[in-house]
């Protein structure tokens, strides 16, 4: 188990990169929040406060707002890094510039980058030389920032690929307001943790067309069996989408107005275009990107995703949401299990 009161660096002071470093903080760590903006390391280390992404909430005194990467890795071990998924590679590459000693990097991010098809893990590995690189960690599960920053009970899990890394990052978070398990599917904690966020906006979409909740729990069903067909079939475990990465994460995103992914798709099904959504959003709505880049996986396993790609249809092909959603359901008849029994067969022949 790890001491208390080690110095980590949270990277992204948004929403999730603050509330985390809550967390850390009332577990009396040292906690260096990083922002490429200096009036918002002000107002933290001035008001104890963010309040674009937080307001209302007090920061601990042991959060420290940092404009300077270099001061804010000086001496660290482990970083959290929470920036949108789009923004990584250039972070990264500027922490190579500045760093001389190995750090494991745990990341909060919820996405897949389009074109290269890369997870987090994956892209963080070929960004970082092997020797600042420790180990990689995904921490992933039902958490809005919001209830967290309130310190309402959350529970989260952590996967890597070693795993000795991933209950060293348990250790730093956990406590009775933030329950932290571990998982060794990295790409089943992953892949359920990115698409979620295809479905919320989806669910959003069906929320704003006024279909009500049947719909809205059919979508989540069957989106939840899109994610396992897909994750399976890149070789994560089954049994993780049923668990806090899985099912757990979707049901959050799919139902709460914490949810950017569910608002922007509530814009979308009341006859906004994806232009004005995201002007209105003000912050990063992981889905649309990663809807696109699970198109592309969906085409490169020949998986089949009927939920995805309407969604790309309305995303990216300008089609109206409520044809989509009508497409979907005129969609010829099938199993409800067909996706277990065919998870099942291939098991059985890989066996």
């Amino acid at each position: 188990m790890r001491e208390k009161k080690e110095a980590v660096a949270v990277i992204g002071a948004g929403s999730w990169g603050t509330a985390l470093a809550m967390v850390l903080a009332d577990n009396e760590h040292e906690v260096r929040l990083w922002s490429h903006n200096e009036s918002q390391v002000n107002e933290i280390n001035e008001f104890h406060t963010n309040k674009k992404y937080l307001p209302e909430i007090d920061l601990p005194a042991l959060i420290v707002g940092y404009a300077s990467l270099s001061d804010t890795l000086s001496g660290i071990k482990t970083v959290i890094l929470a920036v949108p998924t789009k923004a990584i590679r250039e972070v990264l590459g500027k922490i190579r510039t500045v760093q001389n000693s190995p750090l494991t990097i745990a990341h909060v991010s919820k996405g897949i980058e389009p074109d290269s098809l890369l997870r987090i893990t994956e892209l963080i590995k070929e960004e970082m030389p092997s020797e600042l690189l420790k180990a990689v960690v995904v921490l992933s599960g039902p958490s809005h920032a919001e209830e967290v920053s309130l310190r309402h009970p959350t529970t989260v899990t952590v996967s890597s690929e070693n795993m000795v890394a991933a209950e060293e990052i348990q250790d730093l978070f956990i406590n009775h307001n933030f329950r932290v398990y571990t998982n060794p599917d990295v790409i089943g904690v992953e892949i359920g943790g990115a698409l979620k966020n295809i479905i919320a906006l989806a669910a959003g979409i069906t929320d704003g067309l006024g279909y009500g909740d049947n719909a809205k729990a059919a979508l989540i069903t069957r989106g939840l069996a899109e994610i396992a067909r897909l994750g399976t079939k890149m070789g994560a475990n089954p049994l993780t989408f049923s668990g806090l990465a899985g099912i757990g994460d979707l049901i959050v995103t799919c139902t709460s107005v914490h949810s950017r992914n569910w608002r922007a798709g509530n814009l979308l099904g009341k006859g906004n275009n994806l232009d004005e959504v995201l002007d209105n959003m003000g912050m990063v709505v992981e889905g649309v990107r990663t809807t696109k880049a699970a198109y592309q996986l969906a085409k490169k396993y020949e998986v089949s995703m009927p939920i995805t790609f309407a969604l790309y249809d309305v995303l990216f092909n300008g089609k109206n949401a409520k044809d989509a959603v009508d497409v979907l359901m005129a969609r010829g008849k099938t199993h409800e299990m067909e996706d277990l029994v065919n998870i099942l067969e291939e098991r059985n022949h890989e066996d």
